[in-house]
C-alpha cells in the first residue's frame, strides 16, 4: 500500500533521484510539422500539456508564451509557439472534445495562450483540483511527483531563454519531462484510487510558494 502525503516536505527534494522524459521528443517548427503532430497527438487516448514562457526581469513587462509542449506516454511534441503562433492545427488540439488532456496551473496556461488566439479548451483535466480528492495539498508538479513518486523533477531550465533559436537538450528534455509526467502523475493516481491501494499521512506543517514553480 502507498503512503501519500497531504504535503511534501519540500526540503526532502534534492536528495531524491532525478527523473526524465525517455521517450522520442520532436521540435516543431512549421505550420506543416504542427498538423502531423496533431493528428497523431488525436490518435492517443490521453495527453499531458504544459507550456513554457521566456521570463522578463523587467518591471512590468512580461512575454508571450513560447513553446507549448503535448506528450504521449512515449512520445512529445514542442510547438514553438514564437515561430508559430496556435496554428489552425493546435487550436484543433486544444479543443477536441474526445482525447483527456492534463496539466496543472492550466489557468495560467490558458491564460498565456488566448494572448495569442482565441480558443475554446475542452477536455483538460486539472491535476491541481484533481489531487485534492485523494487528500493532497500540494499544487506544484515538483512536490506532487515527489509524493507520489519519490523522485525529482529539476527546476534547473525553468528561467532559461524559450525563444531561443535552438532550444537546448536541457531544455527539450526538462518541457517534455514536465509534460509527461502529467500523464503518469493521473495514471498512478487512478490506479490507486481504483485499487485503493493507498493511505493518506496528514502532515500539519504548512509550506510556503507552494505553486507552480516550485525550485
Amino acid at each position: 500500500m502507498k503512503t501519500l502525503y497531504s504535503k511534501f516536505d519540500k526540503k526532502l527534494i534534492p536528495a531524491l533521484p532525478r527523473v526524465l522524459f525517455e521517450g522520442r521528443i520532436f521540435v516543431i517548427q512549421t505550420e506543416s510539422e504542427a498538423s502531423k503532430a496533431v493528428d497523431y497527438l488525436l490518435t492517443s487516448p490521453i495527453l499531458g500539456v504544459d507550456t513554457e514562457t521566456r521570463p522578463s526581469f523587467r518591471k512590468g513587462m512580461t512575454n508571450k508564451v513560447a513553446l507549448l509542449q503535448v506528450s504521449t506516454d512515449d512520445t512529445c511534441f514542442l510547438f514553438r509557439l514564437n515561430r508559430i503562433g496556435v496554428t489552425d492545427s493546435v487550436k484543433r488540439l486544444l479543443q477536441d472534445k474526445n482525447v483527456l488532456k492534463v496539466g496543472l496551473s492550466l489557468r495560467d496556461d490558458f491564460a498565456s495562450l488566448h494572448k495569442r488566439e482565441d480558443f475554446e479548451p475542452h477536455a483538460f483535466l486539472e491535476l491541481q483540483d484533481y489531487v485534492k480528492s485523494f487528500g493532497i495539498e500540494d499544487m506544484s508538479l515538483q512536490k506532487l511527483y515527489a509524493n507520489i513518486f519519490g523522485q525529482k523533477i529539476s527546476k534547473g531550465q525553468r528561467l532559461s531563454n524559450w525563444e531561443a533559436d535552438v532550444l537546448s537538450e536541457g531544455q527539450k528534455l526538462y518541457a517534455a519531462t514536465d509534460a509527461w509526467a502529467c500523464i503518469r502523475l493521473y495514471r498512478e493516481l487512478e490506479a490507486l484510487r481504483e485499487n485503493h491501494d493507498y493511505k493518506l499521512t496528514v502532515v500539519e506543517e504548512t509550506n510556503a510558494n507552494d505553486n507552480k514553480g516550485d525550485v
